[in-house]
């Protein structure tokens, strides 16, 4: 029974995987046509066309909360992750974005201990050092020059464990359908001015890679939801690691990307470090293997 749960569990990871990697590509081709801003507002008005039935159909239930202004807290941060993170893909490798941006579990226990009071054992010390270390191999800082794109993915990752935290405190007293209703919704308001200050009509490819971002947008977080109903985090975390090399392989095969030794080598030490962040020594309530949110 153990071992078809896992099965289960590891189907709806291949669907999140997929997703996450055609958004990926997706955001790299279209911010080549159009602004951030707008592809974010865009994606933010499709995420609620696509939640308003079900909304509808459990009576707006949802959107009834006592905790807004902890919503409108976790959207200022999760919006400015999700700017970078579409900068940052227009600005370097696609896989050198996604290595960088699993240093978001790093962070968010770090800002889970400072601000929801959880603990730093010593392994968790030990894996927040592994994770910066493999930062360090990547950026090499003082023996190349630092790329912008680096720089800015790294904010998205510190933005999306930022994220993360706000999101463990409103699960104590939100559901998922809720927290997910008022990302779009607060976004959506957030990025329809400086969306429509950038506006310009998508060619009829554009409008595509735009439907591809709504959808695996909002349909990936469902995704890993629902691999999380049938197996721990413990299990289903490792499985979305799987990316860093699937996104390597994607940028070789779409975008003509080449991947070295040192993102190789900082993307294993980064991989540790959440692999240690995982085990039972290091407690397993940071919200590590949560997705970024993207």
């Amino acid at each position: 029974m153990q071992q078809r749960a896992i099965v289960k569990a590891a189907l709806w990871m291949a669907g999140w995987l997929a997703m996450m990697l055609a958004m990926s590509v997706a955001g790299k081709v279209v911010t080549r046509e159009l602004d951030v801003f707008q592809v974010m507002v865009v994606r933010t008005a499709m995420g609620l066309m696509f939640l308003a039935p079900v909304m509808m159909a459990r009576g707006f239930a949802p959107a009834r909360t006592r905790q807004f202004r902890l919503h409108l807290a976790r959207n200022l941060v999760h919006y400015a992750a999700q700017y970078a993170w579409l900068l940052a893909l227009s600005l370097i490798p696609l896989a050198q974005v996604v290595s960088i941006e699993f240093t978001f579990p790093i962070w968010t226990a770090i800002l889970a201990a400072f601000f929801l009071g959880e603990r730093l054992s010593r392994l968790r010390i030990a894996a927040i050092v592994i994770g910066f270390a493999g930062v360090l191999v990547i950026v090499r800082p003082g023996l190349t020059a630092v790329e912008l794109g680096q720089v800015v993915a790294l904010l998205a990752a510190l933005g999306f464990g930022g994220s993360t935290t706000l999101t463990k405190a409103l699960t104590r007293s939100e559901t998922a359908l809720t927290v997910i209703f008022y990302m779009m919704a607060i976004q959506f308001v957030m990025g329809l001015v400086p969306g429509l200050m950038v506006w310009q009509w998508p060619s009829l490819a554009g409008w595509g890679w735009l439907a591809v971002i709504g959808v695996t947008g909002t349909f990936s977080h469902y995704c890993f939801t629902s691999a999380m109903v049938h197996a721990d985090a413990s299990v289903v975390a490792p499985m979305d690691f799987l990316r860093v090399p699937l996104s390597a392989l994607v940028g070789w095969l779409v975008f003509l990307e080449t991947a070295d030794v040192y993102l190789a080598a900082g993307a294993v030490l980064i991989l540790a470090g959440n692999t240690l962040n995982l085990t039972p020594g290091a407690t397993s309530r940071s919200g590590l293997g949560k997705p970024a949110g993207e």
